[in-house]
């Protein structure tokens, strides 16, 4: 079995109220007037709700500089010529209606330390604050109707018991003649100087409509919490001048309702407005109070000044209270003056000052967390634990914010420019307080006993006692003087003195005078019967005539109350249609305005469109004319090309009947080399070299080598505007050689020769803006193995941007073949039959190979996909 922890209170659901109705969190503001004319002020009061925060100067809120005004709204806000009677008819007085009428109230005074909120609460002499006001207004509303001391009677759980009248004067004669018990104080004594005339007796205020068929008693309790511990400020402690006895702590208990309470706590019963501020001075003597920088008497604890209204109906008959304990109601009103919140570099607080101000600021802390936790839960829906146990007074005041009564907060500010940072921050937590809503709290079960039982009564005494002065019957105030005449009206009895014994005389005359007195006796017992028969029955009349017309006003009064009814619900229902009203008034409003963005849109979208249409027209008719002229284009193309194709491939016949030629040519050769006579068995001679003059090659040979007949590809780059050239004669043109470091040296005979050239192994814009022409020398390994060397060859050209481009207009290739590496093309020779010597056919392969020479100038614009042919050597004989 799990044990809850000592001194915590098992966790349960919230308890839920009846009632769904709520109300904010009433909060108002006063402004303390300034100390000193000459003093900057940083509050103004704009309207009766409404006070607005200047920053001093010297102070600056924003970052850009500037001064910022803030304005704050409460729900009533008393300025400095507001007077105190004012503010307890705003604030107090309705909490005071409520608690006579059985509902709970929380009021209490917030703000920062010297903003006169224990004036607000207590006052002074001739101005009284709100709570010597509300002990006034109580006592006022129930004097009358009052019971006689210890006729209620507190437990020790917050409950109250009733005791008869004989048990209330046992208990009062107990406490009188035991002098360890407390004697009350008496309204009749005289009242310290420093509060007397507190209350004017013009300012008196009474509630209306207090039950008169019920008996009423207040009690007081007070108490402090200091250090975040509580101590009765009531409590008689015996005074050891030798070793004082320190206070003894408080704690928190829940009764059997679920409502906090101090246990231990002093109940003192009063029975009039002087003697229970009596009381309350004799507490705040003993409240804990110092000395600051900042605030002469600055309290250092938060007091708490409970007042409870315990009320129970009277009997059937209006003479006594029901003695039922379930039938007796208690109301209580917390008047709570809290400590102000300070900064201990201003106050000067050193030791036990700091102690006592970081307890007073975590406690307000605490407050102002759990205020926001409230709103949160209501404002977002969420169910987050409000953190009531971290401090005691959100610990003992949980009930009143968990629907338990009203919740009244008066911000207490001072104006001055030194308190502004504290000031606004007081603000935002009073206008975080107003958004907290407080459940309403329920209304007490009427008894089921007739009202207007004591007035009947009253009224019953009244008349009797006017019948018996009519017949000279007794009266309750003149019991001693009616039974004098009583008395005297009576026969006068003779003397009864005997002188004799035998004396027959006397004794007979006695009791004849006796008897006469005693049947003059049963006669007026008699009358007085009747007489008293007469008027039960004339009051049992006049009481069931009272009773049908209480009848007929209950039967009014319930039909009236059904009316109100309706009238109440017809009033809801025309508030429900009215809101609904302006709510469709809204969405007709918005749904025109959204009519009016869509018209707007429609007629933009539909001039977007017909814009489209008239582009999308122009781009068909540009594309029309774009194909006619790409259809001519093409056929254009098609017709050179057709014409290229003639040309190349009469040049390729050209070039076949030169190939021809060539062969012929070395078939005679070689035919005169095989036919010439040998001398057998004489090594032939070396060849002579003759004077003759190589034979001069026919016309045919004389003709320059034509182009391959393979189409070449047309030239891709992007067309740029031709640049003027500097004339040829003027020192020709300079070219970039640029070749890598990673080139080799293959010591060919053909190498290219380019004149007046800047070599380079990287490009640069300083070589090229001095150069007109660039060549790259690329080398790479063919698919054969072989070496090939590439030249690429381009224009320089200046763009507009100031700096040079390259384009590209040529591609140059070196081949060179090695006679180690095997070849993997098949010689001509290998296919010719041999002639009984293989020897002839390499190297006249070879020779016939090399019969042909290259030649190309720098900047040949042939490019890359043509075949570059030569003039065919002469042999020397």
């Amino acid at each position: 079995m799990n044990r809850h922890a000592k001194g915590r209170t098992p966790r349960r659901p919230p308890k839920k109220p009846s009632s769904t109705q709520k109300d904010p969190v009433g909060v108002y503001c006063r402004v303390r007037p300034l100390g000193a004319e000459d003093e900057e002020c940083c509050i103004e009061v704009i309207s009766g709700t409404t006070i607005q925060l200047h920053a001093p100067e010297g102070f600056k809120t924003n970052r850009n500089g500037e001064y910022k005004e803030t304005q704050y709204s409460f729900k009533k806000v008393f300025g400095v010529s507001m007077s105190q009677m004012e503010l307890f008819e705003h604030v107090a007085k309705p909490l005071v209606d409520d608690l006579v009428h059985g509902k709970n109230g929380l009021l209490f005074t917030y703000g920062v330390t010297g903003s006169g909120k224990t004036f607000t609460m207590t006052g002074s002499p001739g101005q009284g604050g709100l709570l010597p006001r509300s002990l006034d207004m109580l006592f006022n509303s129930i004097g009358p109707y009052q019971t006689k001391r210890y006729v209620f009677k507190t437990d020790d759980k917050n409950g109250m018991e009733v005791q008869s009248e004989v048990d209330a004067l046992l208990e009062r004669q107990k406490r009188e003649n035991n002098p360890s018990f407390t004697k009350p104080s008496s309204s009749r004594q005289k009242l310290d100087p420093e509060i007397a005339d507190m209350i004017k007796s013009e300012e008196a205020y009474k509630t209306d409509g207090v039950d008169e068929d019920s008996s009423y008693s207040v009690f007081v309790s007070y108490i402090e919490i200091y250090n975040n511990y509580i101590y009765d400020l009531l409590e008689e402690n015996q005074e050891d001048a030798i070793k004082p006895k320190p206070p003894q702590s408080k704690i928190l208990r829940e009764d059997q309702n679920h409502n906090m309470y101090v246990s231990g706590c002093m109940e003192v019963e009063v029975k009039s407005a002087e003697e229970a501020f009596q009381v309350f001075w004799r507490g705040q003597k003993k409240r804990k109070v110092a000395n600051t920088c900042l605030n002469r008497e600055s309290s250092r604890s938060h007091s708490v000044l409970i007042v409870k209204l315990a009320q129970a109906p009277l009997d059937a008959d209006g003479d006594n209270i029901l003695q039922d304990k379930n039938q007796v109601t208690v109301s209580q009103l917390c008047l709570v003056d809290l400590a102000g919140s300070e900064r201990t570099g201003r106050t000067g607080a050193e030791g036990t000052r700091i102690r006592e101000a970081g307890n007073i600021n975590q406690s307000l802390l605490n407050l102002r967390t759990c205020i926001e936790v409230l709103r949160e839960n209501q404002m977002c829906g969420t169910n987050r634990m409000v953190p009531y146990r971290d401090s005691k007074v959100t610990h003992l005041f949980k009930n009143y914010f968990d629907g338990e009564g009203k919740v009244r907060m008066v911000v207490c500010v001072n104006p001055k420019a030194d308190d502004y940072e504290e000031t606004v921050l007081v603000m935002r937590f009073a206008e975080m307080t107003q958004e907290v809503e407080v459940a309403r709290p329920v209304d007490r079960p009427i008894c089921g006993f007739t009202p207007g039982r004591r007035h009947r009564n009253r009224a019953f005494k009244d008349e009797l006692t006017r019948k018996l002065e009519e017949r000279g019957g007794p009266i309750d105030r003149d019991v001693p003087f009616v039974i004098n005449q009583l008395a005297h009206s009576l026969p006068p009895l003779p003397s009864c003195e005997l002188t004799d014994p035998n004396d027959d005389i006397t004794l007979p005359r006695l009791i004849d005078a006796l008897q006469n007195r005693h049947r003059i006796r049963q006669m007026m017992i008699d009358d007085y019967n009747n007489a008293a028969n007469r008027m039960k029955s004339m009051l049992q009349e006049l009481d069931n005539i009272r009773m049908s017309k209480d009848e007929l006003i209950h039967e009014q009064n319930g039909k009236l109350a059904n009316k109100d009814k309706i009238i109440q619900n017809n009033k809801a229902e025309l508030e429900r249609l009215e809101k609904k009203t302006r709510m469709q008034e809204h969405k007709i409003d918005i749904l025109q305005k959204t009519t009016k963005i869509y018209e707007d849109d429609k007629r933009s979208m539909k001039y977007e469109l017909e814009t489209r249409d008239q582009r999308l027209q122009r781009e068909l008719s540009d594309k029309k004319r774009m194909e006619q002229r790409m259809h001519g284009q093409v056929t254009d193309t098609q017709y050179k090309w057709e014409k290229e194709c003639d040309r190349r491939v009469n040049a390729m016949q050209l070039e076949m009947q030169n190939k021809l030629w060539v062969k012929d040519e070395k078939l005679k050769q070689l035919k005169a080399i095989v036919t010439e006579s040998k001398t057998p068995g004489r090594p032939d001679p070396p060849p002579r070299q003759t004077q003759t003059q190589p034979q001069r090659p026919s016309r045919e040979e004389r003709l320059p080598a034509k182009r391959s007949a393979s189409p070449s590809p047309a030239p891709t780059a992007t067309p740029v505007r031709p640049l003027h050239r500097r004339s040829r004669s003027a020192g020709g043109e300079k070219w970039v050689d640029h070749k890598p470091t990673s080139s080799l040296d293959l010591g060919t005979v053909l190498q290219p020769v380019l004149p007046n050239a800047i070599q380079v192994s990287a490009a640069s814009g300083k070589a090229l803006s001095k150069c007109d022409r660039y060549v790259l020398t690329h080398q790479e390994v063919g698919s054969d193995g072989e070496i090939q060397t590439k030249l690429v060859k381009g224009e320089v050209i200046q763009t507009r941007g100031g700096g040079q481009s390259v384009q590209f207009t040529d591609i140059e290739t070196l081949k060179q073949e090695l006679t180690t590496v095997p070849r993997r093309k098949r010689k001509s020779s290998e296919g010719a039959p041999a002639n009984g010597d293989g020897t002839d056919g390499s190297w006249t392969d070879v020779e016939t190979r090399c019969s042909v020479a290259l030649e190309m100038r720098a900047g040949s614009n042939m490019g890359p996909g043509f075949e570059h042919h030569g003039i065919t050597k002469r042999r020397k004989p």
